[in-house]
């Protein structure tokens, strides 16, 4: 790892581990029953969004999808400003109108979340288009899931931005779930990255629990597509830990086999890469428990902060619906 410098490392596992705990904030305080969004959480699959994220300019773009949380924070959107929209507070980021599902913030380039399936996909590739013709140096980076691959939009999209070259990279977050349904139950065979070849573009498949791993590839493929070199899809096999939505273990519920969800909580990506970082002397213990502290004592704040800020007023129903050309 020497060619990646010691505070980018380090970086990695912040961003991941405030994902991390982000989320499971979240769970602790859901059955209060003063957030009423429904929650799609990404609990497992930190590394995939903090990877990637990390090789991309602050007027870069990135659109997701219903499970955005750790790749709206990985992008440097404030966690406050997140858990007001999460609470319908006036201080959220779509003024509480956004709600879990579909957070943006113009300042950071995400310019839409969507809980279309695949329905990011296709303005990835519009504001991709955008910076070819305006040649502005931009990359779109559009994530989605497994079940996306199956829409017409994600085969669509991929046809054009090859054609076009566009610098536009397609992250697949392949945990081998739609909703409650396995991919082996919908599709002849799980790899995904072998579906770029019939559009002519690079398609790699990547373990999507090792940040390094995704690291290395984002920006090996986001220097492509900068540099004109045309668009690249990334599949990368996680997992999710929680239900399709909600704060519980769906195997409760008969949706997924327990020992499957045990032997992907074995291969988490925090603690592994946490393991390595101090066995290589990059960071000791203590300083991995401090960096815990600081965590929550941020998060603590940004719950209270969400709790006490106002609700939008009734008469602010329609603002910001709409636009309204003048």
């Amino acid at each position: 790892m020497t060619d990646i410098p010691a505070y980018v490392l380090i970086d990695l596992l912040r961003k991941m581990l405030f994902i991390r705990r982000f989320e499971e904030k979240i769970v602790d305080v859901y059955s209060e029953q003063d957030m009423k969004t429904p929650v799609h959480l990404c609990i497992g699959e930190e590394a995939i969004a903090v990877g990637v994220c990390a090789n991309l300019n602050r007027d870069d773009y990135i659109f997701t999808t219903h499970r955005s949380h750790g790749h709206c924070l990985a992008k440097g959107m404030d966690p406050k400003q997140l858990l007001a929209e999460f609470y319908g507070r006036k201080t959220g980021y779509c003024k509480g109108k956004g709600g879990s599902m579909h957070p943006a913030s113009v300042e950071h380039n995400v310019l839409g979340t969507s809980a279309i399936v695949g329905g990011g996909i296709p303005i990835a590739v519009g504001t991709a288009l955008a910076s070819w013709m305006k040649k502005d140096n931009r990359v779109s980076v559009t994530f989605f899931g497994d079940g996306a691959t199956e829409e017409g939009t994600f085969h669509e999209s991929m046809n054009f931005a090859s054609l076009k070259r566009l610098p536009v990279v397609f992250v697949c977050e392949n945990n081998f779930y739609a909703t409650n349904s396995p991919i082996s139950a919908r599709q002849p065979h799980d790899n995904i990255a072998k579906k770029a070849e019939g559009y002519g573009m690079p398609g790699i498949q990547i373990d999507g629990n090792d940040v390094i791993q995704v690291y290395r590839t984002a920006k090996e493929v986001i220097q492509v597509a900068r540099n004109g070199g045309g668009p690249t899809l990334i599949e990368c096999r996680t997992y999710r830990w929680k239900g399709h939505v909600g704060t519980d273990y769906d195997y409760e519920k008969g949706c997924r086999p327990r020992q499957e969800l045990e032997e992907w909580m074995n291969k988490c990506p925090i603690n592994s890469y946490k393991d390595y970082l101090i066995e290589s002397g990059i960071i000791s213990n203590t300083e991995f428990q401090a960096m815990i502290s600081e965590i929550d004592s941020a998060l603590q704040c940004a719950i209270t902060f969400a709790k006490e800020s106002p609700f939008p007023d009734i008469s602010e129903l329609l603002k910001d619906v709409y636009f309204e050309r003048k």
